[in-house]
């Protein structure tokens, strides 16, 4: 029988790689794959705790969204990593810094 608890410690373990993905990454790709791993750990803590929780749906129904979201995020940040190769030709976090002068 999984309890909670194993949940909870999965979601933590995967929320932490995306976090240290986001910040220690300089590619872009690899920034936007630790905001995937942020989201899916919390899909997984709404769904734990709608398993666990009086039977609703409630966290099926919000992981869904958070699924949606989580495609519209990927379209528009592939659209925004495809424009800044175009204009500086590479992915690096640094050259979208030349952005702001």
């Amino acid at each position: 029988m999984v309890t909670i608890n194993a949940y909870l410690v999965v979601t933590a373990i995967l929320f932490s790689l995306g976090i240290y993905n986001v910040i220690t990454r300089n590619n872009l790709v690899g920034i936007l794959m630790g905001v995937e791993l942020i989201l899916n750990s919390a899909n997984i803590n709404y769904v734990a705790f709608s398993h666990f929780s009086s039977g609703n749906v409630d966290g099926q129904i919000y992981a869904i969204f958070v699924i949606m979201l989580a495609a519209a995020e990927a379209a528009i940040g592939l659209a925004i990593i495809l424009a800044i190769f175009q204009i500086f030709h590479t992915i690096d976090v640094e050259a979208a810094q030349t952005l702001k002068e």
